[in-house]
């Protein structure tokens, strides 16, 4: 069991790593604009951030199976092809970059608005105030919605399994469920349970150390 289960976890965390990166890459760029150009933000355009708040609701509204189909042709531009881990990671990126993005918009409007405006008063610039006010006010809360983001990673990845994403995923409905090994199955998913819940406790480990700090 051993020969199948271990390459299927370091596939599993090869997917989860490089989507976690690639999905904030996209992802915490587009929460920082939503929170700037809102009404009321340190850059407001309310018709951006209108056209900007529909697409990534848009995007979230998508069901992840039915979004990963519909990027099969991406996937085949950028990787070459459609099935497999690393395949996967482009969908799986962008189905996560509209979570992100929410995740950090609501991270930042955490952030009391006196230092803001205490900021803006000293002659602070939109990038300092971005930078050395809103994400170091709100890293305990911005590390949490990291964590969030990593476990909804990791259920994205077990649900790619079903059309050939590869992972713990793929496994268990390959050999679990078709194969009828139901011990691969069970095994699979106690996996991913200690998977999700080894990067929560470690996510509120660093939000309680940062927030002390």
């Amino acid at each position: 069991m051993a020969e199948l289960i271990i390459p299927s976890l370091l596939e599993t965390l090869y997917m989860v790593f490089f989507s976690t990166i690639f999905s904030l890459v996209l992802g915490f760029p587009l929460g920082v604009l939503l929170v700037i150009t809102e009404k009321g933000g340190i850059w407001e355009k309310p018709a951006f951030y209108k056209i900007l708040d529909g697409i990534i609701n848009i995007l979230r509204s998508f069901p992840f199976l039915i979004l990963m189909i519909l990027l099969f042709p991406l996937s085949r531009i950028i990787v070459g092809k459609t099935i497999g881990t690393t395949a996967t990671i482009v969908p799986l990126s962008i189905a996560a970059a509209p979570f992100v993005a929410r995740v950090i918009e609501s991270s930042l409007k955490e952030v009391d608005k006196g230092v803001i405006e205490l900021s803006l008063s000293m002659g602070a610039t939109i990038p300092q105030i971005i930078f050395k006010v809103l994400i170091p006010e709100a890293m305990p809360s911005l590390i949490l919605g990291i964590t969030l983001t990593i476990i909804n990673i990791i259920g994205y990845s077990a649900m790619a399994g079903a059309i050939g994403g590869g992972g713990l995923g793929d496994l268990a409905i390959r050999f679990g469920l078709y194969g009828f090994k139901t011990d691969i199955m069970i095994v699979s998913v106690i996996i991913i349970i200690l998977l999700v819940q080894g990067i929560q406790f470690l996510g509120n480990k660093l939000a309680v150390m940062i927030n002390k700090k």
